[in-house]
């Protein structure tokens, strides 16, 4: 496959992923809510920071702990629900407790939408790869 359509491919996974996570937060969480205007800004926003971010936080657990590298994921998804909800007007959480969970949830979510979505979305291209 080339390298272009590959990151193409992995960016439309990414965002849908994200759409789903911080749907799925909003639904399951009573403090928090998406703005339906802003709803798409959020995943957008969500995303891109996510993608800055988390090799940031990744090289530098990998550096000062590595013990933490595992944790990297959660704590980007953290920082990236913190910035998306102070940066847009898509996304409030409001409550400690919230703030946990949304970010548990939010990377658990999108870690399996991750993780299924190729499976959906590429399924012939993938079948197609597999019988050459």
């Amino acid at each position: 496959m080339h390298p272009l359509i590959r990151l193409v491919a992995v960016g439309v996974v990414a965002l849908l992923a994200n759409a789903v996570a911080l749907l799925v937060g909003a639904i399951v969480l009573p403090n928090m809510s998406l703005n339906a205007s802003g709803y798409l800004t959020a995943v957008l926003l969500f995303t891109v920071i996510a993608v800055l971010i988390e090799p940031l936080i990744r090289q530098s657990a990998m550096r000062s702990s590595p013990a933490l590298l595992g944790s990297s994921s959660l704590v980007a998804t953290l920082v990236s629900l913190i910035l998306t909800a102070i940066i847009g007007d898509g996304l409030a959480i409001s409550g400690l407790v919230t703030w946990v969970l949304a970010t548990v949830v939010v990377w658990l979510v999108a870690l399996g939408a991750r993780l299924l979505l190729p499976l959906l979305i590429f399924k012939k291209v993938l079948s197609d790869v597999r019988n050459d």
